[in-house]
């Protein structure tokens, strides 16, 4: 209703404020065990928002962690740099049981650390995420370069994986059938059918691929 008491106190305070919570709990499963309040948690709960974890929505990591790259280089006064394809791996395997914030930390570690090349490899990462590395080699050509190739191979696995249905490998990523015709025309050559072409022009918008991505995904960070 805009108002509130303060614990012992004698008046109402009327405020303008919007409450956002966020839990890694089950909390109707605490409610039942009395460990959560479900008066609380009734007065919480007017627009859910279920977020997938990191490691169920791999194909942010790239976008992620340039975005990460670009802050800290900044940030710590270093020159901007690439992955090597293991560092990339590394970070696409592992479970990060931390979410969001676990990648941030070690981006920025890495860019602290970093062995003074051009690029941050599998030297770079934590010992932790050493052991889910492939083979550190860097192609040539650029950041976006080697996220492209990433981003390549990712809905060449999601295809394979689905038999060609292009619905479910855009399903399995987790972006929209849109997005999956944009990126078969981008990186694979492929172009639409009538339906498919009219259908991503009328869900379009005026941001580039990139950014749409990077928008998306920062603005999911737990």
């Amino acid at each position: 209703d805009g108002e509130y008491s303060r614990l012992g106190g004698k008046r109402t305070v009327k405020v303008d404020v919007r409450v956002v919570a966020l839990t890694n709990r089950k909390l109707e499963e605490a409610i039942s065990r009395g460990e959560f309040r479900d008066d609380l948690y009734f007065r919480l709960n007017v627009v859910k928002i279920s977020i997938p974890p990191l490691r169920d929505r791999k194909e942010d990591i790239p976008l992620l962690a340039e975005h990460f790259l670009r802050m800290f280089a900044r940030e710590h006064n270093k020159a901007a740099r690439t992955f090597t394809p293991g560092f990339l791996s590394a970070l696409t395997q592992y479970s990060w049981p931390g979410n969001v914030r676990e990648l941030q930390n070690v981006i920025e570690r890495s860019v602290v650390l970093a062995n003074g090349n051009d690029y941050l490899g599998v030297k770079d990462l934590p010992e932790s995420l050493r052991g889910v590395a492939a083979k550190d080699e860097l192609p040539g050509g650029s950041l976006h370069d080697a996220l492209q190739n990433f981003k390549r191979e990712l809905v060449r696995s999601a295809l394979q994986k689905h038999g060609g249905n292009k619905s479910r490998a855009a399903q399995e990523l987790g972006i929209s059938r849109c997005y999956m015709h944009r990126l078969l025309n981008q990186l694979l050559g492929e172009s639409c059918t009538d339906d498919e072409s009219d259908y991503a022009r009328d869900n379009s918008t005026d941001l580039p691929v990139e950014e749409q991505d990077l928008d998306l995904a920062v603005r999911m960070r737990p």
